[in-house]
This record gives C-alpha cells, structure tokens and sequence, in this order.
C-alpha cells in the first residue's frame, strides 16, 4: 500500500515537492476516530514516546524520593535544544543522585539551538554529554537505576533492568510484544521498538482517557503531561514546533516529535491520541501534519482552535531576500 501524499511544498501556484505519510487518532477504547495511510505498518517512533518512557520514573518512585518537579520531570520528556536552561536542569537532576555528566552513556553533539553552538564555538568550547538533546532523558534514567540501587554501566543496553522497564510500559500501552526483530538502536544509543502506527497512537490515547491502562500508570503518564504541557520550554527548546503547539492551547494539546518525520501526542480534554509518519523523514513535513491532525480533531470540539491549528499546518517559504516563493501545507484526505 502507497501512502497517500499528506504534505505539500509549493513555488508560485505549482507543487514544486510532496511527502507521503501516515497518521491515525483513536480514542481511549481503541476506536479509530480519523486515519490516513498505513497504519499497520510498524514503524521506529523515536523520540516521540519520551513520555511512555519516563513512566518508570514516577512509577518506582524515583521521582518522589529526589523531589523532581514539573520542569525536571519535563525535561525528562525532552529532545531539548541544548540552551543553558536545559544543561543547568539536566546537571541538577543527576546532583540529586550523587552524579555528574560523566554517568552519561547518551554520546555528545552540538546543541540544536545555532545561536547556541555559534556562542560556544566563539567561546571556543565543546559539547558535553549535558548538550546532547536526550540528556534529560537519561537522567532520569539514571535516576530510578539509583534508586533502585542498580549498576549503572550501560544502562542504555536492551538488557538492563532501566531499558526493560521502558520496553514493558511500551508493550503494556500498545498491545504488542517487542522482541529483538523489531529492535533497533536510537541515537542516544537505547533500544528503540518498532510497531504499527496506530497503536502508538492508542497508547497515548489510553494515558490519556485512563482507560484500558492499569490507574497507577495511567496516573504517571498524565502526570509526566501535565508537566510537559505546563513546562514546554524543558521539553523542546526556543522556536521548535513541540513548544508552539503547547503554547498555542495551554494544558490541552501534548505533541512530542522525533527523528525521521515522526509524532506522537494527545488532546487530554477529549480522552485522543495520535500518531504520524512521513514516509521520507522530513521534519518540514510532519510539523506541518501534526498541526493539520490536532485541528482535524478539534473542529467538532472548538473551531476557533481548530483554525489556529490549521493555520499553523501552513508556513511560508521565502527566500533569502524575504520574498514569498510558496508554502509548505498539509492537505488532509476528505472524509
């Protein structure tokens, strides 16, 4: 089955370029409520379920005991873009363990944020461990590997009980066993799972609604939204599309992205989820699409919402000089 093309990139009044994509929104029982494309194709969601695995976090009581509040439990959701703040949080929340940046086992890049890495450069400076965007992330790893009085080598491994509790929130949220043939590697080097599209949408679904999800982890991931919705900044960084979709509609709209042209989110207030996946990767695209699926979902609930949303799956293209030379647009399937 061929995907449908879902975004469009214009040049005056002609389709200069296209991607092809898919998304699905259930609800909280499993129910398909729009869809587009193959969702049962697995596919690699990324970074996009920060969130799901963050659920150890609060649920072996890590969380609790090194007082994390929302911005740490934020930035524990985050693909953050390596701004001082993000850095000066992740190096406070492995402090309260005992730790620095040198029990990071996540790798070193260059903060995301240009004026960031050009300050640094001028500086003549270096990366860290703390730039790396998922470094929030691994310190709260490190931190229920503590609290559990685990080793904490390699606790990126597919192996190690931080990872396998990650994997079983996963499977338990979607419905589907992740074995080794549907293992791959992420960037930040933990174990990343393959599965059909629309079930990651339903497992965001299910945090959402509570429903079909034991209460005590439905409590933990709609306490890790809230934060993420309340502190948008920690989880994203200045002018990324996770930290303007949240602020366009405060406490009710989650989306997190992630690499290679993916998704994930949920409309709290409604009890939704969704999912999406452009085909070749495009981050232009899926920015796009996300805006143009949270409005879909919103119109029968609030159509001044649902406008703001479908004006931002429009962008405009221009060129170095500031001409307007076309858009790039999502172009959902009629009903």
């Amino acid at each position: 089955m061929e995907n449908p093309v879902l975004v469009e990139v214009t040049r005056g009044e002609l389709v200069e370029s296209f991607h092809r994509g898919a998304f699905a929104l259930l609800d909280g029982d499993g129910n398909i409520v729009a869809q587009a494309g193959d969702v049962e194709r697995p596919v690699f969601p990324r970074s996009a379920v920060k969130l799901l695995q963050a659920i150890p976090l609060i649920e072996t009581g890590a969380a609790a005991r090194y007082g994390l509040d929302d911005k740490d439990l934020s930035l524990a959701c985050a693909s953050h873009s390596g701004e001082p703040e993000h850095l000066r949080r992740a190096a406070a929340m492995l402090e309260k363990a005992g730790l620095d940046q040198t029990a990071l086992e996540c790798g070193v890049h260059w903060p995301s944020e240009a004026e960031v890495s050009r300050d640094m450069a001028r500086r003549g400076e270096t990366p860290c461990p703390l730039h790396n965007n998922c470094s929030g992330k691994h310190a709260g790893f490190l931190l229920t590997a503590v609290h559990r009085g685990e080793d904490l080598a390699g606790y990126v491994g597919p192996n190690h009980p931080v990872q396998l509790r990650c994997k079983a929130v996963i499977e338990d949220l979607t419905g589907h066993s992740l074995n080794v043939d549907v293992c791959g590697t992420d960037g930040c080097s933990i174990p990343t799972y393959a599965a059909p599209l629309k079930d990651f949408a339903g497992a965001f679904a299910r945090i959402a609604s509570g429903r079909g999800v034991e209460p005590q982890r439905a409590e933990a991931g709609q306490a890790l939204m809230r934060a993420c919705m309340a502190e948008p900044f920690e989880m994203s960084g200045t002018g990324r599309a996770c930290l303007e979709l949240m602020q366009a509609a405060p406490g009710r709209v989650f989306a997190k992205t992630g690499a290679e042209g993916v998704f994930c989110g949920a409309l709290p207030e409604l009890g939704l989820g969704f999912a999406l996946k452009i085909d070749d990767g495009a981050t232009r695209a899926s920015d796009a699409l996300v805006a143009a699926v949270i409005a879909a979902a919103l119109q029968k609930e609030d159509a001044a919402l649902a406008e703001t949303f479908a004006a931002m799956a429009r962008r405009d293209i221009r060129n170095w000089r500031g001409t307007l030379t076309g858009e790039v647009r999502a172009v959902m399937p009629a009903d």
